[in-house]
């Protein structure tokens, strides 16, 4: 009896589940043309095309992946490798749509791969190889000399990193320019007569801590500014440790009179610091910081911001991995973003002016 309801089951189940045949007969089409009507095939007029993919929409109709792995030996996965632990203010969801919006626009879909920072990083990278879970993959925090790009290009994974390495090998990414940033922020901070200025970077083992660290340096040689050293923390350290850090510091005699964050969420924590030693941002220290966002002149409009947009960072990684699966060159395929320039908020006014 429970054999007869399970197989019951399962046939209720596989007669609910959207097929290719019933989408074929429900648009009295072949079920070749559907198929091709699905994947855009130029060969199939635009209005069967348009017919079939509403129907197929309408009725929930999926391609079956065994099936379509059987057929072409590809998955038609794009996978987004990410650390998950830092949420607050973060890049993730916003690269997360920078990638399905591209994605959306072909039979690719993307699998959000996830792990935190007590794993090993090669570990999901070793599982979408040797599975072949993916079409291809996309990194973020990129290090110098980074084993998981080393391992992908030896076992002809297609994919792109979110910053670069320093490996003397070619392969795409999406970059910031970071040392543009720090430089820019060390400028602008000096044109209002701060003269002591402390950085908040990023983690030493990732690549883009070594460009901003150069560029804070060559810009305060330039503008004869000197620095407060403020590397016990980095942006991957807990708002608590940064608020406390930043507090400590600000208590000293010789204490920063101005800070460049790498980071919106670590900028929140740093200015509870100052407020903490009692002090007050805007009048007795001045904070240049990155944001991905729009959001940290709500927290304190006296605040310095330059935007890095992680959405174009995503939607940019996505074309990469899918021009180097369509066989475009690695080296056509990097883009360095320049950063903007330093923008302030002048209260009350609620539009942003460009200095």
């Amino acid at each position: 009896m429970d054999r007869q309801r399970t197989e019951k089951n399962e046939t209720t189940s596989a007669q609910e589940r959207p097929t290719l045949k019933m989408l074929a007969f429900m648009t009295g089409l072949g079920v070749t043309t559907v198929s091709r009507a699905l994947k855009d095939a130029p060969e199939i007029g635009a209005e069967t095309r348009r017919r079939v993919q509403l129907v197929a929409k309408q009725i929930g109709y999926r391609p079956n992946r065994a099936g379509v792995r059987l057929r072409t030996g590809r998955t038609n996965v794009i996978s987004l490798v990410l650390n998950t632990d830092r949420e607050i203010m973060s890049f993730v969801s916003d690269i997360i749509y920078g990638v399905s919006e591209v994605l959306s626009e072909t039979p690719y879909h993307l699998i959000v791969t996830p792990y935190s920072r007590s794993q090993d990083p090669m570990e999901p990278i070793r599982y979408l190889v040797e599975t072949g879970s993916a079409d291809g993959v996309i990194i973020s925090r990129t290090q110098p000399n980074d084993p998981r790009a080393r391992y992908m290009l030896e076992h002809g994974m297609p994919f792109a990193t979110h910053g670069r390495t320093d490996m003397g090998l070619i392969h795409p990414y999406h970059d910031f320019d970071n040392y543009a940033f720090a430089s820019a922020s060390v400028r602008r901070l000096a044109s209002m007569g701060r003269r002591r200025l402390a950085l908040l970077a990023p983690p030493p083992e990732l690549t883009y801590h070594s460009h901003t660290i150069n560029g804070f340096a060559d810009a305060l040689g330039e503008v004869g500014a000197s620095e407060i050293p403020f590397n016990t923390v980095s942006i991957d350290n807990t708002l608590e440790q940064i608020r406390t850090r930043t507090a400590q510091l600000m208590r000293r005699d010789i204490r920063p009179d101005g800070f460049v964050s790498s980071a919106a969420a670590a900028t929140l924590a740093i200015v509870a610091g100052i407020e903490d030693a009692g002090l007050v941002l805007g009048r007795d220290v001045d904070v240049v910081s990155k944001q991905s966002a729009d959001l940290l002149h709500l927290f304190r409009r006296e605040l310095l911001v330059v935007n890095e947009n992680f959405r174009l960072a995503g939607a940019e990684l996505a074309r990469s991995v899918l021009g180097l699966i369509g066989g475009a060159e690695p080296g056509s395929l990097q883009r360095l973003v320049a950063a903007g320039d330093v923008q302030a908020f002048s209260p009350p006014a609620t539009v942003q002016t460009t200095f």
